[in-house]
């Protein structure tokens, strides 16, 4: 219940402490699979981005706004 009360984190502030993070303790192979789990999140951004672009270009075209 007083779960909800605490603060949320920052935003951005899960990808600070990965920037932070000491990697001379993991191995090559843990090295590996940690830039598989980024190149995976970077692409769900970017899926992201272009989902957002796409709803902006239906609405300008909808209202016809022109820059």
């Amino acid at each position: 219940m007083f779960e909800d009360m605490e603060p949320r984190p920052a935003r951005g502030a899960p990808l600070i402490a990965l920037s932070r993070e000491d990697l001379d303790d993991y191995s090559v192979g843990d090295l590996n699979t940690r830039i598989a789990g980024l190149e995976a999140e970077i692409a769900r951004s970017r899926a992201a981005i272009d989902g957002k672009s796409s709803q902006r270009d239906a609405a300008d075209a909808f209202f016809n706004f022109r820059p």
